[in-house]
């Protein structure tokens, strides 16, 4: 604390972001202040502060800070710097999602329409975002029905094509064919750009008169298809907010907390139209409800469409969110302060979702933490290791006897899977079936990332876990010691008994069963398993499926032409069961069985 207490008299007054750092240095918090010299300070007073922020001030054993131009700045880095270190006290949008919109390519001649999840400054008009009930495929299909506008990719040259069968069908008046002139097809596109505005009358009128028509023709198959896309439009249609202004696009962000643990939900409104909502459960250490709302509100339209307008509770730090979006998004976003009218009634709304999510959400927060980060601290106390293991890699060997040798790295932080820092390694230079050297081989190409140009890509982990017994343990070590490697801690795990092997003694510590710390590492070693053979089967797909099969004794060339023509694939070889490998022609239940049980100890 006394290197705490000098740094704390030299802070400056500008704005910038702070770094909390716990005993081992790992980044746990990350914050951003108007004044740094203020905000800093506030952590270390006896003054009253949220349960979260006491439980994270009590691992406080350090702190940085930088200094930006302004708030804003701030307000950026501070973003910026979560998703670098993923601080277990910040607000981690994890489980995100991002929803499907609909674009219209307008810089073409001929525009076409098409479902995206990324939305990019190229000249196109972007339409959603599409959720609770409403699929993107569903509008498409109305609009190629209605207004005969196409879907696909086709490059429209001098030369026409050959027309498909949309045209043939009614669907696309095949511009590509050059049977649509640049002129009447502007007018499909105009039209099909105001449905997807909101004006649906066209779309239904259209659609009537092809269902009628499909009708007396005795086309009853086809006027079914037309009904159900009537339907949809009464679907569509009955998510209109009547009082809402059906130009206005915004957002309703409701923040719900119990001061130990919030949520937020999200309601979307398009076009006067609502189109559902998203709930987020967080679990943060923000010294107000308002610097929480503006952190989940930087990262949440990191990823997801800037509306153009954002509905809000008061206590919202209003002009900073403008000023943000203003100067970072380059975008005019009205955030509102909702207190009367139809935007407070759906701010209501917004608010008792996450009131509720936020209730039904705690039990689950609480087990998520007894799953990862007190199942770290439990796996510290019980292995003996030095230090917290903030950061795990764990590392697998997958390959059928020698052929496309594969090694998997994967990274939990925090007891969570990052998978943004998983990496795969392809073995390079271990000749037939060598575990342990593959291991040392994929482990040295990973140590050598340490005090490199890419350690940014590749931390320091805290502890390395081998999925194997003393032996795997034992040749991984040599590459530690030849590398003269400290500060990182290895163990390994034995998959029969779920034994743990460390280098601290020549017993195997079994923890029971039960024991979330062991759970944690199950997880990741079995993790670790699948991403190596994801790896493996994608190589494999690529090479001779009958070098693989020529290794298992008895099965023959006519025997591997056989299942080669059956199961095509390796996957479907591997997922096959012993009954329907031995119903192969020349298999048989004795062969079938030698099959399943070859997979079975090389993979």
């Amino acid at each position: 604390m006394d290197v705490i207490r000098e740094k704390l008299k030299l802070l400056p007054e500008n704005p910038g972001v702070y770094i909390m750092l716990d005993k081992y240095s790992n980044v746990i918090y990350v914050g951003k202040a108007r004044v740094l010299k203020n905000r800093v300070r506030q952590y270390f007073h006896n003054s009253p502060k949220p349960e979260k922020v006491m439980k994270m001030v009590e691992n406080i054993s350090d702190f940085n800070y930088i200094i930006t131009n302004s708030e804003i700045d701030a307000l950026a880095l501070e973003n910026n710097l979560i998703k670098k270190y993923k601080p277990k006290y910040n607000i981690l949008l994890k489980d995100d999602k991002t929803y499907p919109y609909i674009k219209a390519d307008l810089k073409n001649p001929y525009p076409n329409f098409s479902v995206t999840r990324k939305l990019r400054k190229d000249g196109s008009r972007y339409f959603g975002p599409f959720m609770g009930g409403i699929y993107c495929k569903d509008i498409l299909d109305i609009l190629q029905l209605a207004f005969n506008i196409r879907l696909c990719h086709t490059q429209i040259t001098d030369k026409p094509k050959r027309e498909c069968l949309n045209k043939h069908i009614y669907r696309c008046t095949a511009p590509c064919a050059h049977l649509v002139s640049k002129e009447e097809y502007a007018v499909q596109v105009k039209k099909a750009l105001s449905f997807l505005d909101g004006n649906y009358k066209d779309a239904e009128q259209l659609l009537k008169n092809k269902m009628l028509n499909a009708a007396e023709g005795e086309n009853f198959e086809l006027a079914l298809d037309y009904k159900n896309k009537l339907e949809m439009l009464s679907k569509l249609e009955a998510k209109r907010i009547t009082s809402l202004n059906r130009y206005i696009d915004a957002d309703i962000i409701a923040y719900a907390t119990n001061n130990l643990y919030s949520a937020v939900n999200v309601l979307v409104t398009r076009k006067g139209i609502m189109q559902g909502g998203s709930s987020f459960a967080l679990d943060e250490a923000h010294m107000s409800d308002a610097e929480a709302l503006t952190a989940f509100i930087v990262q949440y339209y990191t990823n997801h469409d800037v509306p153009s307008e954002i509905i809000v509770e008061e206590f919202c730090e209003k002009q900073l969110i403008e000023n943000y979006f203003k100067e970072k998004f380059d975008r005019n976003v009205d955030v509102t302060i909702a207190k009367q009218g139809v935007k407070y009634k759906l701010l209501q709304m917004a608010s008792k979702n996450a009131s509720d999510y936020l209730e039904k959400s705690v039990d689950k927060i609480r087990h998520r933490d007894d799953m990862t980060v007190n199942a770290c601290m439990r796996l510290k106390e019980i292995l003996g290791l030095q230090k917290y293991p903030r950061r795990m890699e764990c590392y697998d060997i997958s390959n059928i006897s020698g052929v496309d040798k594969v090694g998997s790295m994967v990274v939990f932080v925090d007891g969570e899977a990052d998978r943004s820092s998983y990496r795969r390694f392809k073995i390079k230079t271990v000749e037939g079936a060598n575990d342990f050297a593959s291991l040392q081989e994929v482990l040295t190409r990973r140590l050598l990332k340490l005090g490199s140009d890419e350690e940014d890509k590749f931390p320091k982990p805290d502890l390395i876990i081998i999925d194997g017994g003393k032996g795997q343990l034992s040749a991984v070590k040599s590459i530690f010691d030849g590398m003269n490697i400290e500060g990182i801690e290895l163990i390994s795990l034995a998959k029969r008994e779920e034994e743990v092997f460390t280098l601290s003694s020549d017993e195997s510590i079994k923890i029971p069963h039960r024991d979330y710390s062991l759970k944690m590492l199950q997880r990741i070693r079995d993790e670790a398993h699948r991403f190596a053979i994801t790896y493996f089967r994608n190589l494999h797909s690529k090479n001779n499926l009958s070098s693989v099969l020529s290794e298992i004794e008895g099965i023959g060339k006519i025997k591997r032409i056989a299942l080669m023509k059956k199961f095509s694939t390796l996957d479907k070889i591997m997922g096959a069961s012993t009954e329907e490998l031995a119903q192969t022609e020349g298999i048989g239940e004795k062969l079938a069985l030698l099959i399943k049980k070859y997979f079975e100890e090389n993979l």
